[in-house]
Parts: C-alpha cells; sequence; structure tokens
C-alpha cells in the first residue's frame, strides 16, 4: 500500500448562495428552491413554504374549485380555518415539508409531505399536493412530486403513502406514472398508496422523459412563435432594432410583426405601439433592442403582458462588468419568475427556416437555405460569419440560435428541442463554455444516437469573461473524454465543422472504413491514400486513376463499378478527385459522378475542381431548388475530404456499437459504503490511511492483495511467514516505489533471510525502518485506475499504462462516470500504450475483462459516494490470470455540488 501523502482537490461549494428570503426562519433550506419547466414549456418557481405565505395561501384556496377542495379534502373545505392555515405554512423543513408554485407573486400548487409516527428520525411521510384549477394540466403535481421526494431523501425518509379519492383520475396518474413500484389498497371508495421513493432507473427515465418534453416546448414557444414584437424598433437605419425588425419582415414570417416604438406612427410601414402593452392581441415572442439601462420598463410591460419569450439582442449587460451581470441576474430571474424564457442577452438572435413559420429575429440581413441542420453558437459576432458560410457552401439549416451571454437559454435546451424535432437531421454547435457539463454529456449520448451532433469547443485555453461567472472550468482532456464518450464529433475550427456538416447533411453514413478512391491524377490519388492511411481508414483496392482525357462516361463507369466491387475491393464510401485539363468544362462530369452515385446507399466525396460547398451540378435539388439527401460535397483539397469523411466514419463505429448497459457489479454493498463514509467523515479533506481505504475499496468488492506495513527487519520477517512467500518488500513514499528504476521495491523474495537482506537495502535507502510487505501477485503489466477530481463533472475515472513515458505523453484515458459496460470496454482499449495488454510481438494477452470490472467498481465509487475527492489503484498488474490491484490512495473531502443530479430544475 501506498503512503498517506494527501491530494489537494477543490473544496465544493455550497449547494445554493444568496440571501435568505424575508421571514425565512433559521434553518431554511434555500438549496431547495428551483426554477422548473412545467409540461407546456413555461417556467414556474418551487420554494419551502413560510410563515409569511399565510395570506397568499388563504388566497390560493379561494381560487379553488369547490371540486378541487373536495379532491384534496374529501369533502367541503370553503375556507381554511386559523388553526389549519398556522400549521400548513409553520414546518420544520424536515417531519414536515412544504413547497409552493409560484407564477410571479402567485401560488399557483402546493405540495407537502407529513412525518408519520413519533420515531425520530420518521422513515415515511404522508404526502399530497394540489394544483389551482387554472394550471392543472401543466405537470405540476409531477414536479412537486419529485422535489418532494428529493426532500425526503435527503432528511432520511425512504417511503411516501397516500390517500387519494378513487375518482381523482388525474391524481392517481401522477403517482402511477412516476416510475415507482406503488402499492395500492382501496376501501370505501378511497385508493391507500405507498412506495419507495428511493430512486429507480424508471423513475429516473421518467423524470428525464418529462424534462426533455418540458424544455423541448419552452424552446419551440421561442422557435415557433405565433407573433413578434420588436422592442425599440427604430426608424434610425443604423440602429440594431431596425435591422432585426427588417429582417423579420423581408423573411415574410408567418405570423404579426409589432414594432414598438414610443415616438414613431409606424417603422418600414408597419404600424407601432408605444408599448407592448398596446398591442391589442397576444405577444409570443418579444424581441429587446433598447439599451440595458431600460430593461426593467421594458420587463415591467411583457410581465403584464403575458409574453411568453424574451429575445435580447441588447449588450451592456454581463458583457459590461459587474453593473451588468446583476442586471442581467435581475433580469434572468424576473423572467422566470413570470414563466419566461430568455435567450440572451447580446445575442445575434434565432431563425426558423420552416415554411410554415419563416422566422429571421436575428441581425444577420441574409440567412442559408432551408435544410435539415440545427445550428446553435454562443458568440453574436461569430453567428453572422457562421450564417454567411452555411451559405456560401449550400448548407441548408432548420433552425438557429445564438444565445449570446447564455444568461437563461443554452445549448443544452437546443439538444432537448432537436431531440424530437422532426425538421432536424444533424445538430451544429459552436461551444465557448459549458454551463452543466454533466446534463450536455447524458443529453448529448441520447442524441447522437439517432442524430449526429458536430461541435467546435474554442477557448482551450481561456474563455470569454462575460461567460465565465456562468461556466464552469473545464481541461481539454476532460472535454475529450466527455465528446467521445456521448458520441460528439469534434472539430478544430469552423471550417472543419462546415466540412463534416456537408457529408453529414447529404450523404448516408459509411458502413465501415474501406475507401475506394477514383481521380484523374495518379499523384491526386496518392495524396488520398496517404491521407486515409493517417486517419487509420482502409483502402479499399487500387487507387483507380481514369487518366486525364477520360469522358464522363468513363468516369461514371470507373465510379460505378469502384462503388459496386465485392470481396476484397468491396468499399464502404468513395473519394473522388477530379480536376479537369485546361479548356473542359466541368459540368457534365459532375452531372455523371452525381447519377452514377446516386442509389447506391454509400456515402461519397469529392474534391471537384478545387470547389468548396455544393455545386449545382453535384446538388439533387428538392422541389424548391436547394440541395437535398444525394448531393455530394465538395472539398477544396484531398486531405480536407478524407479527414471529414474519417470523423463521419469513426462517428458511424461508436453509433453501430451497442448502447451498453449500466450495471452493478456483484459483491457491492453501497449502504455498508455510506456509513463507513459517515463514520470517516468528509468535512475537511483528508487521506484515508491503509486499513480506511482497503475497507472502503472492499464495500465495491475491491480486494487489495494482502499486505502488513511493519517495523524493523524482525517484523518484517514475521509478516512475510503470515502472508506466505514470495513477498515484496517496498519503501514508504511515493518517492521511493513510483519510480520505474522500482529503486524502492524489492520483489520475489523467498525467504526469511531475503526479505531481511532486503529490509536493510531499503533502510539504509529511505533512513526509515518501516516497510510494507505484501505478497506477490501475478507478474502482468502494470496500469492505474483512478478517480480523478474535475471541477466540472465532479470526478472522471482514468485508466493508463504505468510508466514514465505514459506520464510523459499523458498517455491515459478518460470517462465521466457513470460508466456503462461499453465505456469501461472502451476505457481500457483507448490508451495508445493499449496494444501491450493484447498481446503486443507475441505477448500473453491480459484479461481484459477483469480490467472492465474494476473499471466499473471504480466507476461506481465516483458515482455513489461523491466524497471520494481522488483514488488511485496503482499499481494494478494485469495479467492473464487477472487485474490484482496492489497499492491504492483514496482521498475523502466535502462533495462538490452536482447540478445534474435531483429532480428537475434549470441551472
Amino acid at each position: 500500500m501506498p503512503d498517506t501523502n494527501e491530494t489537494d482537490p477543490d473544496q465544493a461549494g455550497t449547494p445554493a448562495g444568496g440571501d435568505q428570503p424575508e421571514g425565512a426562519p433559521a434553518g431554511y433550506p434555500r438549496h431547495w428552491e428551483a426554477d422548473v419547466v412545467a409540461s407546456d414549456g413555461g417556467i414556474v418557481h418551487l420554494r419551502p413554504i413560510l410563515p409569511t405565505d399565510a395570506e397568499d395561501i388563504t388566497a390560493f384556496h379561494k381560487q379553488l374549485s369547490d371540486r378541487t377542495r373536495y379532491l384534496r379534502y374529501f369533502g367541503p373545505y370553503p375556507r381554511i380555518p386559523p388553526r389549519d392555515l398556522e400549521r400548513f405554512t409553520n414546518v420544520d423543513h424536515r417531519k414536515r415539508v412544504a413547497l409552493i408554485a409560484l407564477l410571479g407573486d402567485e401560488i399557483i400548487a402546493v405540495g407537502r409531505y407529513e412525518g408519520l409516527g413519533e420515531s425520530d428520525p420518521v422513515v415515511s411521510a404522508e404526502v399530497a399536493f394540489v394544483v389551482r384549477d387554472d394550471h392543472q394540466g401543466r405537470g405540476l403535481g409531477s414536479i412537486l412530486l419529485e422535489h418532494l421526494a428529493a426532500a425526503a431523501r435527503e432528511n432520511g425518509l425512504s417511503r411516501f403513502e397516500a390517500e387519494v379519492l378513487v375518482e381523482n383520475h388525474q391524481m392517481v396518474r401522477v403517482f402511477r406514472d412516476a416510475g415507482y413500484q406503488v402499492s395500492r389498497a382501496f376501501a370505501e371508495g378511497v385508493l391507500h398508496l405507498e412506495f419507495d421513493i428511493e430512486a429507480t432507473a424508471k423513475s429516473l427515465a421518467v423524470r428525464d422523459s418529462r424534462e426533455q418534453a418540458a424544455e423541448a416546448r419552452s424552446v419551440a414557444n421561442v422557435l415557433h412563435p405565433t407573433s413578434v414584437a420588436v422592442i425599440g424598433a427604430s426608424t434610425d437605419e443604423s440602429k440594431i432594432g431596425h435591422a432585426v425588425l427588417s429582417h423579420l419582415l423581408r423573411a415574410n414570417f408567418t405570423g404579426p410583426v409589432y414594432p414598438v416604438n414610443p415616438e414613431a406612427r409606424s417603422v418600414r410601414g408597419v404600424r407601432a405601439y408605444g408599448s407592448v402593452t398596446d398591442i391589442p392581441d397576444h405577444v409570443d415572442l418579444a424581441v429587446v433592442a433598447v439599451p440595458a439601462s431600460g430593461i426593467d420598463e421594458v420587463m415591467d410591460s411583457c410581465l403584464a403582458k403575458g409574453v411568453k419569450a424574451l429575445l435580447v439582442i441588447s449588450s451592456g449587460f454581463g458583457d459590461a462588468g459587474d453593473s451588468g451581470t446583476d442586471a442581467e441576474r435581475r433580469l434572468v430571474e424576473e423572467a422566470r419568475a413570470h414563466g419566461m424564457r430568455v435567450i440572451g442577452p447580446n445575442a445575434l438572435g434565432v431563425a426558423n427556416l420552416a415554411d410554415d413559420v419563416r422566422l429571421n429575429a436575428t441581425l444577420a440581413p441574409d440567412l442559408p437555405g432551408r435544410g435539415r441542420v440545427g445550428f446553435f453558437c454562443q458568440s453574436g459576432a461569430l453567428g453572422t460569419a457562421i450564417l454567411a458560410s452555411a451559405k456560401d457552401r449550400g448548407l441548408g439549416l432548420s433552425t438557429f440560435v445564438s444565445a449570446g451571454n447564455r444568461a437563461d437559454v443554452s445549448g443544452n435546451d437546443l439538444l432537448q428541442y432537436w431531440q424530437t424535432d422532426s425538421a432536424t437531421d444533424v445538430v451544429l454547435l459552436y461551444l465557448e463554455t459549458f454551463g452543466n457539463p454533466r446534463k450536455f454529456g447524458r443529453l448529448a449520448r441520447r442524441l447522437a444516437r439517432t442524430k449526429p451532433v458536430v461541435a467546435v469547443k474554442s477557448g482551450r485555453y481561456s474563455s470569454p469573461t462575460r461567460l465565465r461567472a456562468r461556466s464552469v472550468p473545464i481541461d481539454d482532456a476532460s472535454v475529450r473524454a466527455l465528446f467521445e464518450q456521448s458520441g460528439v464529433i469534434r472539430v478544430d475550427t469552423l471550417s472543419e465543422l462546415f466540412d463534416t456538416a456537408l457529408l453529414l447533411s447529404y450523404q448516408p453514413l459509411p458502413r465501415g472504413r474501406r475507401v475506394a478512391v477514383v481521380g484523374n491524377s495518379t499523384a491526386l490519388n496518392v495524396l488520398v491514400t496517404d491521407g486515409l492511411l493517417d486517419e487509420d481508414m482502409t483502402v479499399a483496392g487500387d487507387p483507380v486513376d481514369v487518366g486525364a482525357a477520360a469522358t464522363p462516361g468513363e468516369l461514371a463507369a470507373a465510379v460505378t463499378k469502384a462503388m459496386g466491387a465485392e470481396g476484397a475491393d468491396e468499399a464502404d464510401s468513395l473519394v473522388v478527385v477530379f480536376v479537369p485539363p485546361i479548356a473542359t468544362p466541368g459540368a457534365a462530369y459532375a452531372r455523371a459522378l452525381r447519377e452514377a452515385v446516386a442509389d447506391t446507399g454509400k456515402p461519397v466525396v469529392a474534391v471537384f475542381l478545387a470547389v468548396e460547398g455544393v455545386p449545382d451540378e453535384l446538388a439533387a435539388p428538392l422541389p424548391d431548388g436547394s440541395p437535398g439527401p444525394g448531393s455530394v460535397p465538395s472539398y477544396a483539397s484531398p486531405e480536407r475530404a478524407v479527414v471529414a469523411l474519417a470523423r463521419v466514419a469513426r462517428y458511424a463505429g461508436w453509433r453501430s456499437m451497442p448502447v451498453g448497459e449500466f450495471v452493478t457489479p456483484e459483491g457491492i454493498d453501497t449502504d455498508r459504503a455510506r456509513e463507513l463514509v459517515t463514520r470517516l467523515g468528509s468535512d475537511e479533506t483528508r487521506a484515508l490511511s491503509d486499513e480506511e481505504a482497503v475497507e472502503l475499496l472492499a464495500c465495491f468488492g475491491i480486494q487489495v492483495t494482502a499486505f502488513r506495513r511493519v517495523r524493523g527487519a524482525d517484523a518484517a520477517a514475521v509478516a512475510a511467514d503470515e502472508l506466505g512467500y514470495p513477498i515484496a518488500l517496498k519503501a514508504v513514499g511515493d518517492r521511493w516505489r513510483h519510480r520505474t528504476d522500482l529503486v524502492g521495491v524489492r520483489l520475489d523474495l523467498g525467504s526469511a533471510a531475503a526479505v531481511r537482506r532486503a529490509f536493510d537495502d531499503l533502510s539504509r535507502l529511505t533512513g526509515k525502518d518501516e516497510v510494507y510487505v505484501q505478497r506477490m501477485a501475478p507478474k502482468g503489466t502494470s496500469c492505474v485506475l483512478e478517480v480523478v477530481e474535475d471541477p466540472s463533472f465532479g470526478s472522471l475515472v482514468s485508466f493508463g499504462l504505468s510508466g514514465m513515458a505514459t506520464q510523459l505523453l499523458e498517455d491515459r484515458a478518460f470517462r465521466v462516470v457513470p460508466l456503462s459496460t461499453e465505456d469501461a470496454a472502451s476505457l481500457v482499449r483507448a490508451p495508445r500504450a493499449a496494444p501491450l495488454l493484447t498481446g503486443y510481438r507475441g505477448s500473453e494477452p491480459v484479461r481484459l475483462d477483469a480490467l472492465e470490472d474494476l473499471a466499473l467498481r471504480v466507476g461506481r465509487i465516483a458515482e455513489e459516494l461523491p466524497e471520494v475527492r481522488s483514488l488511485a489503484l496503482d499499481p494494478v498488474l494485469a495479467s492473464p490470470e487477472g487485474a490484482f490491484v496492489t497499492g491504492a490512495r483514496v482521498v475523502l473531502g466535502p462533495p462538490p455540488t452536482r447540478d445534474d443530479a435531483g429532480p428537475r430544475r434549470l441551472s
């Protein structure tokens, strides 16, 4: 076992900050407060009830219909008696908990649980909730149940009971569909329900499904408005308010557009209104183009009007320093409190190119054609260049969102929307920072199984100042692990983003990595072949050179033959390189190529006349003239074509792999592990002793090869006799034991005399009389499995082979927890040195299944015990007999906040 030198992981933050609400008693659980998206896409605010809510609870009760009161209280209950009112609003937040759902200042739903029995702590409680009639059907009952169950688990409760009138079908459905195993008993018209509230795979799946539907609906409210108001629509053509209004009108938006300008009767020939409240009809989306100093007045009018969403294109908020950050925070808080989502501030805008919407609420004058690609970016300034590049290359878009400062709506919300958007087949992301990386990984992994996700992650070395307050630091190794595990196609530049997107948009996915090459130049074919081999692709057959004088028919024949080859020459995809001789028109060759590859079911990329994008001759036009499926993308160079094809092939391989299962290996006792961590304490960061580490690892079925830590030669000899020979003797301290020359280790000691001699050697070397005596494990390849702290994810699992070269080249693989069986399998095969485990140069392969099992167990530790701030199994000896842990270090500390854990909430 190693020594117990402490590491220094980051200290965890508090679950929620800020001041306590007015009237809040001591112990008020502010971290239970949450903004949550209802099923209709609107926002509600949840918080624990306060004694000062008595008047509002009375008003809420009066607004309930007689029927709703009857179903909740099992009889007439026209008013709340003072005694009941005091009990309802005074709770201890432990045995008795109540949560209220607010829209603005009005209570629209209440949920509570009351502990049953006199035991302390209570383990069971009766749960109930009631929703105001005009807000029923929005999923508020399910939201309250989720948050009450989380609060109860935090307080040590494990079971809920409920009494429901049998005719209260909506309430019965809330419990039935929550994903818990519900037992029922019926007596005298009342259903008695009981269920354990421990999160299950089914309850988490229900939570995630409801979250996806609700957040997708909230984005749909932004991208599918039936009416738009432009607040700050100016008659001055140099102002952004004039620009966005002009672009809305030019795009021929299918709904009414209302300019708001108190100093003008009309703007661009459209009647203007002095305030959004003066507009006679409802307003779904308000585009805000007024200075930040005027946002409070705008907010008041939008709240009064009942606007569903705000698009703030004005700058001067978080991008302008601390004062602007405060204004931005107030903007989002007020908007959410009144049920609205916010895009921006400092956003370029949003666009939806569907024929039944035709929304261009952006500062970009021209949009690309309609297509099936959704695009999200954070930078407003960069968004204009992105749209222009997409148009130039012939890449059609379905929807576009530039979130600017990303104060509310983020890339995660768009992933939820595109998951079920039938108009989008490919998703493109330009990300500067992450707000909630764990959630991003979960959503991207699910989406990428059906729709390719291509991402540029900028800020590898720094991030924009305006976004740091709402993001978490994340190093590039973590980003790489996140993208690889989630199936996200990572690219480094916008050029590479479009290269990859064109192929995904118009061509099918390859079934494998075999690529045929056809061209009219041997030199160009060689460039393609080199590029394919560099990208670990396989060249199918010999590259075909049709010659500089080939006719269009000869080019088509060569392409047809290459695509139809069978056996060893069978190809999964094709690269065509064609540069016609001087004065030879290329249109006929392009048409011949497009016709030859139509309906082959295999992807084709071209380097055609050095053209970028989809030229008309290579396009398979849709009825509106835009490129459609079957269009052949062209690239400026062979290298770019090959790199794009290789990226898509790797993605296709990931997508064809089994999803993997999230399993719990046998022999894991999570309850015992949690009790041990509680007993050991994690309020302060500290390294566990050898005995404590061994005990904790044993809870997860991880056995450390038997050892003793002793002082003196005699004690070492006695320990060796007890453990059994052969023996290893190890110096205490990583300084000696983890050197590649093994200077602090003596192996294969077969007798007490040998142990004594080895002890004398190590004692002279280290100046200490303390050593580890350990039974020899089967010889094998030395590996390291670690849980490493990441401020964004909480923990990552790392794997690599031991050795100085591995450390120098940073040849380690990372995976985000939780680990599936496929994650574990790919983790132990990912390092560049992994062939040493699989029989490299005739060596005997190790048991990779044993390493996978060990990785899964380490992953469970990281997921179940966030108090484990770091863990290292070093070394792990992998051999044909198995994987044997011969050293371990564990550090406990305050657990980090996990934004993706618990019930639904907006970040």
